[in-house]
């Protein structure tokens, strides 16, 4: 147990994660009163941070006692005490480096307010805005980010599948033969290998696209299969194919840079596997452009959110193509948006649907919290296949990054499960100028 700390919250933290007061241990939590104030304006609202804002507040309620406001109220055992910091708290600091009277000098005034009240211990200011570290670091204010559900190694997200060389030739012969595939004790790297990994195998002579199957215990080998027309053009799709279409997997994560197929080949494995779900659902997140809410734009609810659904059409087109017009499978995919058995919408109008017997395929997930994944994944019912898809180089939301965003954060805790399997696409396949644009810019 180290030295007890105080740490003030900004907002961004709460609406990130409504659960964040129990994680810092016996350390105290100031929350400034203007912080409540902005929590306030989030309660209204079906996205997720509106949830975190209304969760928080009842939780608040829950164990708000007399002593709040002063001597503080306990979080209970091993854990520190919840001061609300009420009134205008003055700053020298603050008041002389930044003037303006907004609430992120508010908060930063209280960080240093009690910094200079209490010198023996340490104040740190918690904040998922980069900007207002800044500020707390030019007045010598103590500052962080958030960094509970942060995954510290993203190094898996640079490279491609594994290739194994040197590999004899009469094994990679006895994969091809094998239905039932090889034991994996028969393979010198068993130990390195995590359940349902895909990889290379080559000797001198040949060599195998092959998969770990955690459930058999086998090394298989992975075929080029096709799903509704789409074919894979490269070993990582065909990875990507293999994972999709096996059932027994039941959460799939795909990343990727724009261009490599993600959703696209998550999509074509879904309607190839109409026979074994009641449902195939497509949603993303939306994240609104320029800081503005999707509440300015012109329309009704459908309307507002058809821009930021497009791409999920896109591909959905992309797929018909490959079919004549009059196609008996283009007249199954019309027939299949009537009856809703496909569904391609926005993920805040999922909140609460059953998702049982359901492929559901989340498209932009690096664009969610942790929270938001666990609240998606927790929502599967029986026969219910999840996969979720982004590039986790394209980040629109302000407060997340390469390292705390929702994907990564799923792919490090169920890295090691047997129903979890993740293949990172690396070849762009969208054109030669959208791999060069990708790499280059």
């Amino acid at each position: 147990m180290g030295t007890k700390k105080n740490f003030v919250l900004d907002t961004n933290v709460i609406l990130h994660d409504y659960n964040c007061i129990r994680n810092f241990q016996e350390n105290d939590i100031y929350l400034p009163i203007v912080v409540l104030e902005e929590l306030d304006k989030f309660k209204k609202g079906n996205e997720q941070i509106n949830f975190n804002a209304r969760e928080f507040v009842r939780e608040l309620d829950a164990i708000t006692d007399d002593s709040l406001f002063s001597k503080g109220a306990s979080l209970g055992e091993g854990l520190g005490r919840l001061f609300v910091m009420t009134g205008s708290i003055q700053s020298e600091h603050v008041k002389t480096s930044f003037s303006e009277n907004i609430p992120d000098h508010q908060i930063l005034a209280v960080a240093d307010y009690l910094e200079q009240k209490y010198p023996r211990t340490k104040t740190i200011l918690v904040t998922k805005d980069v900007n207002l570290r800044m500020k707390a670091r030019s007045i010598g204010v103590l500052c962080e980010d958030y960094i509970t559900d942060k995954v510290i190694n993203v190094d898996i997200f640079e490279k491609s599948n594994e290739v194994f060389d040197d590999i004899d030739p009469a094994l990679i012969d006895r994969i091809y033969s094998s239905k039932e595939g090889l034991d994996i004790a028969e393979f010198d790297f068993k130990d390195i290998l995590r359940p349902n990994e895909c990889f290379v195998l080559k000797s001198d002579r040949n060599s195998v696209l092959a998969r770990y199957n955690p459930f058999t215990h086998t090394i298989n080998r992975v075929g080029k299969s096709k799903n509704y027309g789409i074919e894979p053009r490269n070993a990582e799709q065909s990875f990507a194919f293999e994972v999709l279409d096996d059932p027994e997997i039941k959460l799939v994560a795909l990343t990727g840079k724009a261009g490599t197929g993600k959703t696209l080949l998550a999509l074509a494995a879904a309607l190839s596997k109409l026979t074994d779900y009641k449902q195939i659902l497509l949603a993303r997140p939306i994240v609104s452009l320029s800081n503005k809410d999707i509440g300015f734009l012109p329309g009704d609810a459908q309307e507002k959110v058809a821009p930021y659904m497009q791409p999920l059409f896109d591909n959905l087109n992309v797929i018909k193509h490959q079919f004549a017009g009059n196609s008996p499978e283009v007249k199954r995919l019309e027939d299949m948006q009537k009856s809703d058995q496909l569904v391609i919408e926005a993920l805040a109008f999922i909140r609460g649907r059953s998702l049982s017997d359901t492929y559901c395929i989340i498209d932009e997930a690096q664009n969610l919290t942790p929270h938001e994944i666990k609240t998606i994944i927790t929502r599967a019912g029986e026969g219910t296949k999840m996969v979720f898809t982004g590039d986790i180089q394209q980040i629109d939301q302000p407060y997340l990054d390469s390292q705390s965003n929702g994907l990564v954060y799923m792919i490090d805790r169920m890295k090691d499960q047997n129903i979890f399997a993740h293949i990172n696409l690396l070849k762009g396949e969208r054109s030669h100028l959208s791999e060069l644009a990708s790499n280059l810019m």
